[in-house]
């Protein structure tokens, strides 16, 4: 089965180390996209996996690509220096596994697979 994770991240670098450590370990990478607008108009032509998600964006909270993650049954993981996003991002992320900020690359392996099952 192929792999897609959408990345929903703004800071360029990390965005960047992102999907180069996911696209070494086979995941197949949607983005990244730095926005709110760009992750729901790239939602509407593509079908992630799963994705992963910065709470922050350049235009807002990650909150509305969440709802529509959700809304898809599509699982999401956090990647958020914040310990509680639920706190900036609303509820629909309480209980998405957070990997942190920086992002250690077999914690983030680990939880995007448990993700999936």
């Amino acid at each position: 089965m192929s792999k897609t994770v959408l990345i929903v991240e703004d800071e360029f670098l990390i965005a960047l180390d992102l999907t180069l450590v996911l696209e070494k370990r086979g995941w197949s990478v949607l983005g990244p996209v730095a926005s709110v607008e760009e992750a729901l108009r790239l939602l509407e032509v593509e079908t992630p996996t799963i994705a992963l998600l910065d709470v922050n964006l350049v235009d807002g909270p990650v909150t509305l690509v969440a709802e529509a993650l959700k809304a898809r049954n599509i699982p999401f993981v956090m990647a958020s220096a914040h310990s509680r996003p639920e706190l900036y991002g609303g509820d629909v992320l309480a209980g998405a596994p957070n990997v942190g900020k920086p992002t250690d690359e077999l914690v983030l392996l680990a939880a995007l697979e448990r993700s999936l099952e």
